[in-house]
Formats: structure tokens, C-alpha cells, sequence
């Protein structure tokens, strides 16, 4: 089963940078497409980011130029750098696993990101 421990959440002001870690553990990694979700205080979980194999990445209009997804294969892990954050970007960020069209059903803890203006 899937495990997701994603850390490097945090407290910036508008404009702002952050990278934020996922290790991921029972499951084989490179075959997996990776994403990053963000669930805003009220609102329904969003993915914000995508990987594919490190070849494709999309991410959703808001983050569009601002965001990068990477993954290592390797050491499991899967990061999201974020620079010139804004308060909309506040949330918990969580990260998953996608196989066959269809994310895993089990989340981590997530990591609270907040933003000031």
C-alpha cells in the first residue's frame, strides 16, 4: 500500500518561496505519474501539479510559471518548488500517486502551507 510523508510546509509572506518534499514508500515509483494537490480552507482538494516521468508536467492555470514539479525516482521522492506565492496559494498541500487514469485513495497527513499578503 501506498504511503505518502510530505513535509517543508510553512508560514511566508506574499511573494515568497517554498519546496515542498513528498517521500513516498510501497509502491514502485517510476511507474506511477506523480501529482501535487492543494485543499484551501472550504474548498474541495485540487491537483495543482503533475508529473510524468519527468518528461511531462502540467499544472493548473493558478500556479502556471510559478510552480515546478520534480521527481527522483531513486530516493522516491517528489518535490514542488514554489516561488512568488500568493494568499491564494494558502492550503495543505498533499501529494499522490496516479495509475490507469485514477489517483490512490490514501492521502498522507499533508503539509500547511500559508501565505500572507
Amino acid at each position: 500500500q501506498a504511503h505518502f510523508v510530505e513535509s517543508g510546509g510553512g508560514f511566508v509572506q506574499s511573494g515568497g518561496s517554498l519546496t515542498l518534499s513528498c517521500e513516498v514508500s510501497g509502491i514502485i515509483l517510476k511507474n506511477y505519474n506523480m501529482g501535487w494537490f492543494r485543499q484551501a480552507p472550504g474548498k474541495e482538494r485540487q491537483l495543482v501539479a503533475r508529473v510524468v516521468h519527468n518528461r511531462y508536467k502540467n499544472y493548473a492555470d493558478s500556479v502556471k510559471g510559478r510552480f515546478i514539479i520534480s521527481r527522483d525516482d531513486a530516493k522516491k521522492m517528489v518535490n514542488l518548488q514554489m516561488n512568488n506565492l500568493m494568499p491564494d496559494d494558502t492550503g495543505v498541500y498533499y501529494c499522490n500517486a496516479e495509475y490507469g487514469r485514477a489517483w490512490l485513495n490514501n492521502w498522507g497527513q499533508g503539509t500547511q502551507v500559508t501565505v500572507s499578503s
